[in-house]
């Protein structure tokens, strides 16, 4: 996985209105979305994010640009045969079978880089948020360290138990005129740190993330990177996936089922 996004960033061709930097800070969600044609519209592609203060004022990288990427999203699994292996692999569908997950379909996938010295943080969230179902329970991350992840380069922090108590707010689409955008209904709680568990682990480790668990992850001011490669899955048997959320299968590229 590793050696292939390497081809993919070596070949990356971004035009200077796409070259958007990735938050979950709402504030800078929102005052992005002059840009946010170009995520909007990812969930059927393979497309570059980028750090935070990458970029001078004309778009051009301050940085090597292979050092600038946050992820790559949100469709790796459906048009990259490597990461479409990984994803559908027997080891994966075993997991999910013994999870009873009886339907499940894979509804987006990222390669997450979190770069030595500015990788950055990413706030206490759920992943409800964006890709909200009902009933709520029906969304499983899969998250696989592709290098070491340490309290040094930003490993996962969980509120243990936290996917109990429904989901605190949600980014679901709006129009502005004929232009699709998002916003966001409800707010996040502020939680108190002390709350917070690491979850360090060694490269190769898979960890399984509920929909509804509260995590985060600090910034990376280590000089190691933090590879990972994660995907959503949904159990799509009696499960309604929110017509607002920003992610929707297209006739051109479905959810893929899980199970082949």
């Amino acid at each position: 996985m590793q050696q292939r996004i390497g081809e993919l960033v070596a070949d990356m061709d971004v035009p200077l209105h796409c070259r958007i930097e990735f938050s979950t800070q709402e504030e800078e969600q929102l005052r992005s979305q002059g840009k946010k044609d170009y995520f909007l519209s990812s969930g059927d592609k393979i497309r570059f994010f980028f750090e935070k203060g990458v970029f001078d004022e004309k778009g051009n990288f301050l940085v090597p640009p292979e050092k600038s990427i946050n992820k790559i999203g949100h469709a790796l699994h459906a048009h990259d045969p490597v990461f479409r292996h990984v994803t559908h692999s027997p080891k994966v569908q075993a997991l999910a079978k013994s999870l009873g997950l009886q339907m499940p379909v894979v509804v987006q996938s990222m390669y997450i880089f979190k770069q030595p010295h500015f990788g950055g943080e990413v706030s206490p969230h759920q992943d409800s948020t964006f890709l909200y179902t009902e009933p709520l329970g029906r969304v499983l991350g899969i998250w696989i360290a592709l290098e070491d992840a340490t309290l040094e380069n930003g490993c996962l922090w969980f509120i243990p138990g936290s996917h109990t108590g429904g989901v605190s707010r949600r980014m679901v689409r709006a129009f502005a005129g004929l232009k699709l955008n998002t916003r966001f209904l409800g707010s996040e709680p502020v939680w108190d740190d002390s709350l917070f568990v690491p979850t360090p682990v060694q490269r190769g480790a898979l960890i399984l993330i509920h929909g509804e668990v509260v995590h985060k992850s600090e910034q990376n001011l280590s000089d190691r990177s933090r590879h990972a490669y994660t995907f959503h899955l949904m159990e799509s048997l009696g499960t309604m996936w929110s017509p607002e959320n920003w992610l929707q299968p297209t006739a051109e590229l479905p959810f893929p089922p899980l199970y082949t």
